[in-house]
């Protein structure tokens, strides 16, 4: 036998890299009951009514078939078939057959369903499978939602936008929700039942808006106090959630107690052993700093008992439960023994109500190395019998920590793309590690790894990266995304579009391929409150990508104009063009100030306003953009005036100040028509005089001074404000894009985008990036 050359050889091994990488993975038995009790027939009919859902009348063309025996154990696998009657669908669950069909919608018809809208036009006659398609999953579980996404997203959904969501999950392949709806009524039960008034409760639990933090232990109270109808109709609508999650074959996930209890527990028990927790980003002592219960008092073990057992008489149980007590708290002691402790007892509290219990926890903490060293993580992560626990390692694609965690010391995880940040609202992605890292998490050493999971903070953003991500679930070897891209422009409009097909190619190579460890957080500067110290908005790729993009998008407006989905990609595309545009107003703004130049202050200061009064009418011309529905969603759940008045103002505050007094303002911010106009603008029309006036005084700027005069001179009043937002759209998204690119576009020839690129470049070098955790020599551009 001849010896192959190197670069052979290195090639060969990549093969059998890709071969093997399913069987790398550790098995684990202890999960092997976490499986859908629903009976064959009724998954088979939740399917039927799915796709009936979707496509109506043609429904009746496709035959769906349960049968567990198709593929191996614990794994997902359909399979597709062409019938004398249309086309056959044979899953081993519901949710592996509804993933069949949208395989089969996507690959053979074109098509696509995604949070914007769907492109689901039908051939006349369905495509035929010459040969069937057999698919299996990689992994037992595919995850889906942050503790955070219940609040920056679905605060206000009703069930109508609920049963969109989990048709979607099941077309994605998603077995693994989380279901946390509907569990302050649990906890208001058991915690009367203990002796606690309401009105403790009412200073315990979060606004409507703000429930996940307060379910965590960061916050008590603000955007309270929650009304009673909200928390009963909340319940009503758990249980239509779960018993259709239930019916595709999913496994919820419920909560469980993590230790947080009411300040009223040193009245009710004074003998109970309780921590107070330390403030949590900037809120005071009323909203925040806790009262978590010592691990050791027995009293932990019985309200943990009873909320476990009140939750199953009421929703029943799949088994598995999430809850975080060190959510973003950083723990009292940093003894491994008092860490141990902690484990031990959250879980023991749900093994008193359910021997099979399993915790889910997110491993969003450990990313912390100066409190979590290596000790510490394992003395929690092991303070559970191996295989009952499973760590949502929840960023995986910019911060791989179960690499340098020994797999979470052998307790299973999941390999998550966080990717999002608050629901904020910025073309990104990391394509290349999120290719490649599944593949590379399946083959790590003594791997735990035991599903994939997206985990956005909010959701309505960026479609392309979670179509992307949720087919690892089931692709065999990392893409070429050049080709991929190619399939995706046409399921997403329904035709062949070489402009748009050119415009997802530049988007691919640029703003959804950063590879700086850059994360999405919101530094958008027009979407910041104004301030002369602003961090560099981070530009990680080639503006000019981003703009000829855009004039491909246009060219592609003459054919795929009666697009939903094209319309929003339009609109999408051209209003993240004009933020980076304005960040050339904003440099000119700040050297004219450093000059003492009032004149180009002012200039620059218009610029910006003009703007954003353009970029609100683009925005209100798409219903995925508008501020109205949020509001209205929140006001829909109102009893009574004094419940609209307080839904509206969670609604308003969440997006802008998040707190009283802007505790961590803006970081759920929205570019939505309305927000925009009558929120950002006063702001940037503000900071533009403000700046005119240090000028002409000769005064110095100070961030403090400016925080509090902004504050109650334009956010507070605007989150006071019950102005009833358009909830539809008006003018024409192509029409008004094609406008602002004939004014704007011929600025980006400007010397100061080339320079952005530079000074970008530059700050990568310094950076650590996950190169080489995710071999970037691995070519998936051609």
């Amino acid at each position: 036998m001849h010896r192959l050359p190197n670069n052979k050889m290195k090639q060969l091994i990549s093969c059998i890299f890709l071969i093997a990488v399913v069987s790398a993975v550790i098995e684990f038995p202890e999960l092997s009951h976490l499986k859908s009790k629903t009976s064959p027939k009724v998954q088979a009919q939740a399917v039927k009514d799915l796709i009936q859902r979707l496509i109506n009348n043609r429904s009746s063309e496709f035959e769906v078939y349960i049968d567990e025996s198709i593929g191996p154990k614990n794994r997902n696998t359909f399979q597709l078939s062409s019938t004398e009657n249309g086309i056959q669908i044979v899953g081993t669950s519901g949710v592996a057959a509804s993933l069949g069909f949208y395989y089969y919608l996507k690959y053979y018809c074109n098509g696509q369903r995604t949070w914007a809208g769907q492109q689901t036009e039908l051939p006349p006659v369905l495509p035929v499978i010459t040969t069937p398609v057999k698919v299996t999953t990689n992994d037992q579980f595919s995850y889906y939602q942050n503790v955070c996404t219940s609040s920056y997203t679905m605060a206000f959904w009703n069930w109508d936008r609920w049963e969109k969501e989990i048709d979607w999950m099941a077309l994605q392949g998603i077995n693994l929700p989380l279901a946390f709806v509907g569990q302050e009524a649990i906890f208001q039960r058991v915690f009367l039942s203990l002796g606690f008034t309401q009105a403790d409760l009412d200073l315990h639990f979060g606004g409507p808006a703000f429930l996940a933090w307060a379910r965590m232990g960061n916050i008590q109270g603000w955007g309270g106090p929650l009304p009673q109808m909200w928390i009963t109709n909340k319940l009503v609508l758990q249980h239509k959630i779960l018993a259709r999650m239930r019916s595709l074959g999913m496994i919820p996930v419920l909560p469980a107690f993590a230790g947080h209890v009411p300040k009223a527990i040193t009245r009710v028990f004074p003998n109970a052993k309780v921590t107070r927790l330390g403030d949590w980003a900037h809120f005071n002592a009323t909203y925040s700093g806790l009262y978590l219960l010592d691990f050791q008092d027995p009293l932990f073990l019985k309200i943990g008992q009873a909320f476990i057992e009140a939750q199953s008489n009421e929703y029943g149980t799949d088994h598995i439960y999430n809850t975080d007590t060190f959510n973003e708290m950083t723990p009292t002691s940093s003894d491994p023994s008092y860490i141990r402790a902690a484990g031990q007892t959250v879980f023991n509290g749900m093994l008193a109500a359910d021997p099979q219990a399993v915790w889910l926890m997110q491993g969003w903490l450990f990313g912390d190395e100066s409190y979590w060293k290596p000790e510490l993580v394992k003395a929690l992560v092991t303070s559970v019998p191996q295989g009952r626990m499973i760590i949502l390692d929840l960023a995986t694609e910019t911060n791989p920590i179960y690499q340098r965690l020994e797999s979470y010391y052998g307790q299973p995880f999941i390999w998550c793309m966080l990717h999002n940040f608050g629901g904020t609202m910025e073309l990104y992605g990391a394509v290349d590690q999120i290719n490649k890292g599944p593949f590379i998490g399946r083959q790590f050493p003594n791997s735990t790894m035991v599903g994939i999971g997206i985990t956005p903070e909010g959701i309505h953003q960026n479609e392309v990266m979670y179509e992307f991500m949720l087919e690892n679930s089931w692709q065999s070897q990392p893409r070429d995304v050049n080709d991929w891209i190619v399939k995706y422009a046409r399921q997403r409009y329904g035709a062949d579009s070489p402009s748009a097909i050119a415009a997802w190619k530049l988007l691919m190579r640029s703003v959804y391929n950063a590879s700086d460890n850059h994360r999405d957080h919101n530094l958008i500067v027009i979407a910041k409150r104004p301030s002369f110290t602003s961090k560099d908005q981070d530009v990680w790729f080639d503006p000019e990508d981003l703009f000829s993009a855009w004039d491909n998008m246009l060219n592609a407006s003459f054919d795929l104009n009666g697009s939903e989905l094209f319309l929003y990609d339009i609109t999408d595309v051209t209003r993240n063009s004009l933020q980076i545009i304005a960040l050339q107003f904003y440099s000119a703004m700040v050297t004219a100030f450093q000059k003492k130049d009032i004149p180009t202050v002012k200039e620059a200061g218009q610029n910006i306003t003009n703007l954003l009064a353009d970029l609100d009418h683009l925005l209100s011309s798409n219903e995925r953009f508008l501020l109205g529905p949020w509001i209205a969603d929140a006001r829909s759940w109102a009893t009574d005036d004094n419940e609209s008045k307080l839904y509206e103002y969670n609604a308003r505050n969440q997006i802008t100040l998040w707190g009283p007094t802007g505790e961590i303002h803006d970081y759920a911010s929205k570019q939505w028509a309305g927000v925009v106009a009558d929120y950002y603008k006063p702001r940037w029309q503000f900071f533009t005089n403000w700046l005119v006036q240090l000028i002409q005084n000769g005064s110095q700027w100070d961030f403090y001074i400016f925080g509090e005069k902004i504050l109650s001179t334009v956010e507070i009043p605007w989150n006071i404000q019950r102005y009833q937002y358009p909830t539809t759209p008006t003018g024409n998204s192509i029409a008004i894009s094609k406008s602002y690119h004939d004014k704007y576009r011929p600025l980006t020839k400007d010397p100061f985008f080339r320079k952005l690129l530079g000074r970008q470049l530059k700050k990568q070098q310094l950076k650590q990036t996950p190169e080489s955790l995710y071999d970037r020599k691995m070519k998936i551009f051609q």
